[in-house]
Parts: structure tokens; sequence; C-alpha cells
């Protein structure tokens, strides 16, 4: 996938999503959950918690083979389980991401602008719009390939790039690469970028021109109201 069809990819995205397209957006969320599903695993009844010592890569990477070949092999994910996808995201993938680093990139200098409690509530309605936006194409995420790069990152670097390229028999290959930064409870994702195009900076357009006429809190209601409109249509 090249930058323009990337763009292309994650504008439609943005654009259904806060335009009520619901169907359209799951399609869209396909190619983009490769890449979000990617640092999650498999919600196993008994599992260690991650190391927060474990390489950036190699966190990636094993959790990425358990989660692919959870799908595989579960016909319930498989068919879209509620309960069964909720889990999986809930328990795995959640905790891997720095949904704080997340929203205050996606809303650039206005970030700064807002009061400790607006940036809380923020953080939290754009982590469920992203969760119930993607968490739709988690049925189609189960032939992929993905091959992973050479960390390039010297020792003591607190910010890095994880690459990979995700493959599918019949179509273009997809490079995916992670955003991760070093916090006190190990290495997170703070962006998912597909083909050069970052995830979270494709909502910085939406979300400055709603701060510019509404203000924080017009796109703290923004943000809430579309959450609501999900769960509606996620329920019928």
């Amino acid at each position: 996938m090249n930058p323009a069809s990337a763009a292309f990819l994650y504008g439609r995205l943005r654009d259904t999503v806060f335009s009520g397209h619901a169907a359209l957006a799951r399609v869209c969320s396909i190619g983009i959950l490769a890449g979000v599903l990617a640092v999650g695993g498999a919600p196993a009844p008994v599992q260690a918690a991650i190391d927060p010592d474990t390489p950036p890569d190699v966190l990636v990477k094993t959790v990425s083979t358990e989660v692919i070949e959870l799908i595989r092999n579960d016909k319930d994910l498989q068919a879209g389980d509620a309960r069964k996808v909720r889990d999986l995201i809930e328990t795995r993938i959640l905790p891997q991401f720095d949904f704080s680093r997340m929203t205050a990139l996606a809303m650039g200098a206005s970030w700064r602008r807002a009061t400790p409690e607006q940036q809380k509530d923020l953080v939290e309605q754009f982590r469920t719009l992203l969760v119930r936006t993607y968490a739709s194409g988690v049925t189609a995420y189960r032939d992929q390939v993905i091959e992973f790069k050479p960390l390039r990152a010297k020792p003591g670097d607190t910010d890095v790039i994880v690459r990979s390229e995700v493959k599918r028999s019949g179509t273009q290959p997809v490079t995916i690469d992670y955003g991760m930064g070093k916090t006190p409870d190990g290495w997170k994702v703070y962006d998912v970028i597909i083909g050069g195009v970052s995830l979270v900076t494709t909502y910085r357009d939406t979300f400055v021109q709603e701060v510019r006429q509404s203000g924080v809190d017009g796109l703290i209601r923004m943000l809430s109201d579309k959450n609501r409109q999900l769960e509606q249509q996620a329920r019928k």
C-alpha cells in the first residue's frame, strides 16, 4: 500500500466514522485493524504479565503471532462473537497502548489548552472511539502473515519504530509500523502507521476544527455522541 492509498484509507475511515456511515467504516477498518490487533494477544484464562523490559520488537512479534493463531482457531471470534471480541480488546490490546500520548498527538497544540479533567475525558473518549471502530474488523483478520524488519535502535533509546509488512495471498503487501515509547510500565504503542500515514495525525484536522468551532468541551461532546451512536449500532 502506497502513502496515497493509506492516506485515503485513513481519511475515509475518519470521515465515515464522524459522518455516521458505520458500514463503510467497518470496511476501512479491516486494513487498520491489522495494525491495532497486532499488538494484542490471546485472552487466555491465565497469562503472565508482560515483562516491562521486553524489547519493543520482541513484544510486538510475540503477541501478534498469538492473536493471529487465536483468531484462526476460534470460530466464535471469526463469527464476531461480541463477548470474545470485547475480552480480546479489554484484556490484551488496551494495556499495550499509550492512549494519553495518542490523544495528545491527535489534538496537536489544542492538547496543552485542555484542563487535566478535559484531557482525561478526551483520552477516554478517543480510546473508546478507536476500539469500537476497529473492533468491527476482527472477523476478517485471520489470513495475514506478518514479516518484521530488524529493529533500528540504539541502546538507551526511549522512542522507536517497529516496522513490519503484512502479507495476504492475492493482495499487495501493507507496511504497518508502530511508534513505541518506553514508559515505566514497559514499551507502549502511541501510533500505528500504514503506508507511511499516521493514524493519530489523520484525526488531527477533525479535532482541531472542532476545537476551533466549539472548544475542547465541544470536541468531547462530539466524541461522546459518536461513541453512543457506535454503541447503539453494535446492539442492533
